[in-house]
């Protein structure tokens, strides 16, 4: 499912949605929207769609060097969205930043279409996976892989030095899953790779995992979901314990859940943690969750909501039941597509974007038992358009991210926001 066809699915869903009573709202203790002033915004890089890329869906991972990594679904051996996407770094240089093309997919075998960002594994490498190519499934585009990417063996000396990538595992289409979700691949301690499928299994989606044996990687899939659960665009998120958590959108007439998988002996136990229900708490979440150091789970939904535009959300557990708290309703232009980023003081950062707007970066502050909401920058489309995807802080308490569209060259940022 791309981007155009889910967010008909949202629309035709709030269609036939209504809102019932909106009980948690009047137990919200918050303070008004405000728009933050003292901020500095700089794009550091325009996407032209050109050797580049075009069309961001996530976010960026930043190395111990403040370099910044990212991938592109569009363009690279393309022109706009029409190649099949790249994997980049953004190094600081002076007062500038200078790109370089680690990879460009080719849609066959390889891969193509990347709809997550990368991830530093335990070797250093970077790990990610594309929705498309690998095969010849999924109707002739190829069901999706997960790949690694690693530097040249030797210092390169020219202008572009590729990384080498190495397929990990094709996705068949069939039990296996199809379609790697948006959200990016987690590691355990042993190494082994977990993460979702969109479509497969059952049909709406599976959790999966990787593991390694001497360089060949086995998947096994921990969990098919079923229709009215389905389809996890999210990815999932280990706790101390080595419980899994995730989010699913939902279909068949169910709103989306927050589900939890705990492993016992050979197999996992999955149960559902939340279920929304469109009455004040919002529906149908495609970002997954964020863990604070407590426990606590973070969230949001893409509809529903005291104003339509979807919601932010705390799970709190105790005693083994979860409290579903309501951080901050949005309005009905905003769309939160991914998960909230956690600072060291509790503070939670993220995206709001949707057709009907360029989209806002917003950040809740805890003071007192009340939150307050704060745009900390909102689109202009010559600075960006769209930010899908979530975002990161790094220890001076600047916030990083990207957009879909916009900018000078037409596809897409990489931004800054320095406080």
């Amino acid at each position: 499912m791309d981007l155009g066809q889910l967010s008909a699915a949202i629309s035709r869903s709030s269609l036939r949605r209504t809102s019932s009573a909106l009980a948690l709202l009047c137990a919200l203790t918050m303070t008004a929207t405000r728009s933050v002033q003292a901020q500095i915004y700089a794009v550091l890089h325009n996407f032209t769609g050109r050797a580049d890329g075009s069309a961001l869906y996530d976010g960026v991972t930043m190395d111990q060097a403040g370099n910044l990594y990212g991938t592109t679904s569009g363009g690279g051996n393309g022109i706009g969205q029409s190649g099949n996407g790249t994997v980049f770094r953004l190094s600081p240089a002076g007062a500038s930043w200078v790109l370089a093309v680690l990879y460009t997919f080719q849609g066959g075998h390889d891969g193509g279409t990347p709809q997550s960002g990368v991830v530093f594994g335990p070797d250093g490498a970077l790990y990610g996976t594309t929705s498309a190519g690998g095969g010849n499934g999924c109707g002739g585009s190829g069901c999706g892989t997960v790949f690694r990417l690693t530097p040249p063996a030797t210092p390169c000396v020219a202008v572009l030095c590729p990384w080498a990538e190495t397929v990990l595992y094709r996705f068949q289409g069939g039990t296996d899953g199809a379609t790697p979700a948006y959200g990016d691949i987690v590691f355990d301690q042993s190494g082994s790779i977990y993460g979702t499928t969109i479509y497969g299994g059952n049909g709406p989606g599976t959790v999966y995992r990787l593991s390694d044996s001497g360089g060949s990687w086995t998947e096994n899939v921990l969990y098919a979901f079923p229709g009215d659960e389905g389809y996890p665009f999210g990815g999932v998120v280990f706790n101390q314990s080595g419980n899994l958590y995730g989010t699913t959108f939902g279909n068949d007439g169910g709103m989306g859940t927050v589900y939890e998988m705990s492993p016992s002996g050979s197999s996992w136990i999955y149960r559902t943690l939340y279920s929304f229900t469109n009455e004040g708490d919002g529906y149908q979440p495609t970002g997954g969750v964020t863990l604070d150091q407590q426990g606590n789970l973070y969230g949001t939904t893409t509809a529903g909501g005291p104003y339509g535009g979807g919601t932010i959300y705390e799970l709190i557990p105790s005693q083994g039941n979860w409290t579903f708290t309501l951080l901050q309703g949005l309005q009905s232009y905003a769309i939160p597509w991914d998960s909230p980023t956690l600072d060291n003081e509790g503070n939670v950062y993220g995206t709001s974007a949707f057709t009907g707007g360029p989209g806002d970066v917003f950040k809740l502050t805890p003071s007192s038992g009340k939150w307050s909401f704060d745009i900390l920058h909102t689109f202009a489309g010559s600075d960006g358009y769209l930010p899908f995807g979530n975002v990161i802080v790094d220890a001076n308490g600047g916030v990083y991210g990207t957009t879909f569209s916009g900018g000078s060259g037409g596809g897409g940022v990489v931004w800054e926001i320095t406080p």
